[in-house]
């Protein structure tokens, strides 16, 4: 029998929700420190019994999201509390607690009501944020979730400048935060904001340990992996080599195969390993829909 795939309350876009099930099946059966150096909105962790977690992701603004997320399990009432406060003082739906929504503007607008209704508040928001709060958790998950496509995107200048999406604070929103505070309330979670190779270096690695890595993919379009580049990718693949080496046991989500693009460094890398092809629900936020894509999970063991 299946566990209940938790969902990360992030949204993140590049998140492994769908896949779960795919991958915990091909996850060691018992872990002692679970490592993960790409940890996004968090959905693989919260799917993962280990002992400890060592969680990491070089975007600050997530890693502060969920240590704020991680506080706040010891006191959700206070944590939602927060979210009305800000809710109610900037007009924004919340449809987790009443519908407040004009009738009229439903019909006259069926399938965008949320973005319009929200739109005023939400970038009263966002300036807030960009003016005077940009290091606010709460703040920066509300324009998250109100946001388009739930991203967190700043520009060169740092201004977070993300229109309003068609979105609300719903009861699934809230029903992925309860599952979030209830799986880390009592674990032993350590969280940082490093670069892969920085997060790697002091590591002291002990039987059952186990690394998961989603990376930024090398090939694809999204948001999140323009930052990536060729010399990234080798210094993970030898990271991977290292691990190996010291008997660690690691398991890599990525793509080899992207519209018409391959990953070669990655493909000839492979070799040494299994490699496990995942059934994808990779979807590029340039163009809405599924691609002729090959997704894999490369494990050493």
């Amino acid at each position: 029998m299946h566990r209940k795939i938790k969902r990360s309350p992030l949204f993140y876009v590049g998140d492994k929700y769908k896949l779960m099930k795919q991958l915990t099946e091909l996850f060691p059966r018992e872990i002692n420190n679970f490592y993960e150096p790409f940890t996004g909105g968090g959905t693989v962790f919260l799917n993962v019994e280990a002992k400890r977690y060592y969680l990491n992701d070089n975007d600050k603004h997530f890693i502060n999201i969920h240590k704020f997320l991680i506080k706040s399990s010891d006191n959700p009432r206070k944590f939602f509390k927060g979210v009305e406060k800000i809710a109610n003082k900037y007009k924004l739906s919340k449809s987790y607690k009443e519908d407040i929504i004009p009738i009229a503007l439903k019909k006259e607008h069926k399938k965008t009501y949320f973005a319009r209704f929200n739109k005023v508040g939400y970038e009263k928001l966002r300036t807030c944020v960009n003016n005077y709060r940009k290091n606010d958790p709460l703040i920066l998950y509300m324009l998250l979730i109100y946001g388009f496509n739930r991203m967190l995107r700043f520009n060169g200048g740092g201004k977070f400048n993300l229109p309003v999406g068609n979105v609300d604070f719903n009861k699934n929103v809230v029903s992925a935060l309860g599952d979030y505070f209830e799986f880390v309330k009592d674990k032993k979670i350590k969280i940082g904001a490093k670069d892969f190779r920085k997060f790697f270096a002091d590591k002291k690695f002990v039987k059952n340990d186990f690394v998961y890595l989603d990376p930024p993919y090398l090939i694809t379009a999204s948001e999140y992996n323009k930052f990536w580049d060729k010399k990234s990718e080798a210094d993970l693949l030898r990271t991977m080599d290292m691990l190996n080496k010291k008997g660690v046991k690691f398991a890599l989500s990525n793509v080899s195969h992207y519209r018409g693009n391959k990953n070669d460094l990655l493909i000839n890398w492979m070799k040494k390993y299994k490699v496990h092809k995942i059934q994808s629900n990779y979807i590029s936020y340039h163009n809405n829909g599924k691609k002729d894509i090959k997704e894999v999970l490369i494990t050493n063991y």
